[in-house]
């Protein structure tokens, strides 16, 4: 069993920490309706905006744009739990294996912990259930397992360390952007690293949301990134996400730890990142609102060329990428036949461990 994410640590308050500071942490989405009437707001803003534009860009966004209600990842880890559950259901260990572990809990015990010490089910379950396997998506036609298995998981810990991390990381995500940004980053993220696990583990079968994980923290580095002009203490947030993005994929190197899928979920989401992600800049905002009632003299453009030139060039890398994987997986192609070392961006062999994995067995993807 192949789990994505061999198994990097949740991420922790340091994760929260890293995320730019943006005023009271409102958010950029409009609110529909009549626009506030300036009055001398304005003048007050203008000063105060001489003296800190950061600060008067949070507060312009705090009484122009809302913050959203975060529904959408709570939902996601509802229908985690409950895939889980349903696989250990039909996992049913006690009328299935010899031995179990927990079996107090009957049809919901775990398999033997040498089997799976995650404490889930088998990989027979797993791929029964949709777990991605590169064969049968190729040869079977079942190009479905590339979603599927994102919310599919190993074990029970295997589960709680990727929904910790869903709702420390995509809570904020999901207040600030929306769910329909959100939840497009998450799932095409999700797709992605799937594309690249199918592109380069043959003989395994794959499990596990860190794929889509790992594209939500690409997106915050794309979104820090594009968003550079607007942000107060930037450099120390992108020192610490680029360290904290560092380590998750390090710590993929291990064996039983589909890396692949968090290289090709990073990718992903740190291209769509440029295009969900993209705020309106301080002199727009600032113009439009700080200085209603007046005419400006030289209108200022609501994004700034970077942003427009990245915003184009992502999403041709998107496509062009996503169409490129697809092509190559239907046509069974295999990268590793192509690129004789990228098996070591998934898994570096030491004294202490193989990299040497027996056909369908199961990787988990864990964040």
């Amino acid at each position: 069993m192949s789990g994505r994410g061999g198994a990097p640590p949740p991420p922790s308050d340091a994760q929260i920490r890293m995320q730019p500071r943006r005023g009271n942490n409102n958010t950029i989405h409009p609110v529909l309706g009549p626009t506030p009437p300036g009055g001398g707001a304005g003048s007050s803003a203008s000063s105060s905006a001489s003296n800190n534009p950061a600060a008067l860009y949070s507060e312009l966004v705090a009484k122009h744009y809302r913050k959203w209600f975060p529904w959408l990842i709570p939902v996601f880890v509802v229908i985690n739990v409950a895939m889980f559950l349903i696989t250990m259901y039909i996992n049913d260990c006690t009328n299935n294996s010899v031995s179990c572990f927990a079996g107090f809990l009957g049809r919901f015990s775990f398999q033997p912990l040498k089997e799976n010490p995650l404490l889930g089910p088998s990989s027979t379950t797993l791929e029964k259930m949709g777990a991605l396997d590169a064969n049968k998506v190729v040869h079977e036609h079942q190009g479905w397992r590339l979603v599927t298995c994102m919310w599919l998981h190993g074990g029970i810990l295997h589960l709680l360390a990727n929904m910790l991390s869903l709702v420390v990381i995509g809570i904020r995500l999901e207040q600030e952007f929306g769910f329909v940004r959100i939840g497009l980053l998450y799932v095409i993220s999700g797709l992605g690293g799937s594309l690249l696990s199918a592109l380069f583990l043959r003989s395994n079968i794959s499990v596990g949301a860190s794929g889509a994980l790992f594209g939500l923290l690409g997106g915050m580095l794309s979104e820090l990134i594009t968003n550079w002009s607007i942000y107060a203490n930037k450099v120390v947030s992108f020192i610490t996400l680029v360290v904290i993005i560092a380590i998750n994929l390090a710590m993929g190197l291990l064996p039983h730890v589909d890396n692949f899928a968090h290289i090709g979920g990073f990718l992903s989401g740190f291209f769509l990142g440029f295009v969900f992600l993209i705020r309106p800049q301080f002199g727009w905002v600032n113009q439009r609102y700080a200085g209603q009632g007046h005419s400006p003299s030289s209108p200022k453009p609501k994004f700034k060329t970077y942003q427009c030139v990245l915003w184009v060039i992502s999403l041709i890398i998107l496509i062009v990428g996503f169409t490129f994987a697809l092509v190559m997986l239907f046509r069974g192609v295999n990268l590793n036949e192509h690129c004789s070392w990228c098996h070591y961006m998934s898994c570096v062999p030491t004294s202490k461990w193989s990299c040497n994995s027996q056909p369908a067995s199961c990787v988990v993807s864990n964040h």
